[in-house]
């Protein structure tokens, strides 16, 4: 297990009622309704909120890994985030694939852009040899 030596941020929510409930940051810049995926209830899911999170924490990781290399990331730089939640056995899991768009770039560029972005991200830390994960340069 990792321990961090120094925390930049912790991000802190409260949430009630579970997946048909609110959930609210401590600094109420976020306040969603939450209900189960395909409930046709208003609101958000938790699989849609890990895959917005990955998604934004995996473009931070690409401009690093740009940035490295000394280039800059395309303006129309966009990761499409599927994470599905589904059942292995008696057990419920998660899966995932992060659809990555860098138009415009050389397409080994951005391949290994995208394999050093899941080096570091540290959504793509956490999830490493818990859940498959797809990574797809599109």
């Amino acid at each position: 297990m990792t321990k961090l030596d120094d925390v930049l941020y912790t991000g802190r929510t409260h949430t009630t009622g579970g997946r048909d409930g609110a959930a609210r940051s401590d600094d109420a810049q976020l306040d969603v309704r939450l209900s189960p995926p395909g409930s046709g209830k208003p609101g958000t899911n938790p699989e849609q909120l890990f895959a917005a999170g990955w998604s934004a924490c995996f473009i931070g990781a690409l401009g690093f890994a740009a940035a490295g290399r000394k280039i800059r990331l395309p303006a129309g730089t966009a990761v499409d985030a599927e994470v599905d939640l589904g059942k292995t056995g008696e057990a419920y899991g998660l899966q995932a694939r992060l659809n990555v768009s860098l138009p415009g770039l050389d397409p080994d560029v951005a391949r290994a852009l995208v394999d050093q972005a899941h080096q570091t991200c540290p959504y793509s830390r956490a999830t490493r040899g818990n859940i498959d994960v797809v990574l797809t340069v599109v």
